[in-house]
């Protein structure tokens, strides 16, 4: 008889398309929802001495922009001439080419002979330039210069990136990013805007050379550095950071003192805090997430 006939309720499946199954809510979920769920999976678990070890490129880029800073200051004081500038510039580029003939395995003669030729068309343009950066803020008064200066400075910092390098280097596939090239226009701009309130075109072509041979080639310097020894790139931080400790404290000693705060919170204490908060990192995944290619898609 039809009234004997039971009717077998149809079993609810996991789909994520096709409508809503009849006999059920669209929203329904069953006892097996929560069986795929996965906590922490994508967690990375870091150890203390690896992110100091990785901070000391911060701290290592903090030191050249000061030691920049210093030149800067100095020269502006009258206590650097134009050939002590100049003997600086040729020195940090024979540091900085040996540099790359000793770590760069895939650097062939052609390479160094374009950047040779480039150098020699960047450093001949500068001169050219020199006249007009000379009288480029003639009109403006130094304080106004001295605070934009230094807020691109901090620009600069904040959007620098610290783990690769502002030009491309040889085989490496990342090129610089959108705002490490904005952190490099900034650089550049103060350098410019310290630079027209030197006394001589020579003082102004000497200064910009420096700064635009530290901004651009020093972090491809010490990338080709950490990659090829990580204890010589450590050598090289603990020794560029004694050195600016050294000269500030000459300059003056609360500014030694707040740099080597400085120094302390981003090698030490920021990567303690890192290491703390991640107990609190809590993740999770499942059923519910979106779904992930696992495979890239090439043209």
């Amino acid at each position: 008889m039809d009234g004997g006939i039971s009717e077998t309720r149809p079993k609810w499946r996991k789909v994520a398309y096709g409508g809503m199954q009849p006999g059920f809510d669209d929203n329904h979920t069953d006892d097996s929802f929560l069986e795929d769920m996965v906590m922490n999976a994508n967690v990375v678990k870091r150890e203390l001495l690896k992110v100091m070890q990785d901070s000391v490129s911060i701290s290592q880029y903090l030191c050249i922009v000061t030691l920049v800073g210093l030149v800067w200051t100095y020269t502006l004081q009258s206590n650097l001439d134009e050939k002590s500038l100049l003997v600086l510039d040729a020195t940090l580029l024979g540091l900085g080419f040996l540099v790359l003939l000793l770590t760069e395995e895939m650097l062939s003669l052609n390479r160094l002979a374009y950047y040779i030729l480039n150098i020699t068309f960047f450093a001949t343009g500068l001169y050219v330039l020199a006249p007009i950066y000379h009288t480029l803020t003639r009109s403006i008064s130094s304080d106004s210069i001295c605070a934009v200066t230094v807020s691109l400075i901090i620009l600069h910092l904040f959007l620098h990136d610290y783990s690769g390098s502002t030009v491309r280097a040889p085989g490496a596939l990342k090129v610089p990013n959108l705002t490490s090239c904005v952190s490099l226009n900034a650089s550049i701009v103060a350098s410019v805007f310290v630079a027209s309130r030197l006394p001589s075109r020579l003082h102004v072509y000497a200064v910009m050379l420096f700064s635009l041979q530290v901004f651009l080639f020093a972090p491809f310097v010490t990338y080709c550095i950490k990659k090829y020894s990580s204890r010589l790139h450590l050598m090289v931080s603990f020794v560029m950071m004694a050195a600016t400790l050294a000269l500030l404290y000459r300059l003056h000693p609360q500014l030694f003192v707040l740099f080597l705060g400085l120094l302390v919170s981003v090698s030490i204490v920021c990567p303690y805090w890192l290491i703390r908060i991640q107990e609190y990192k809590f993740e999770i995944n499942g059923p519910w997430d979106e779904a992930k290619l696992c495979f890239n898609i090439t043209d």
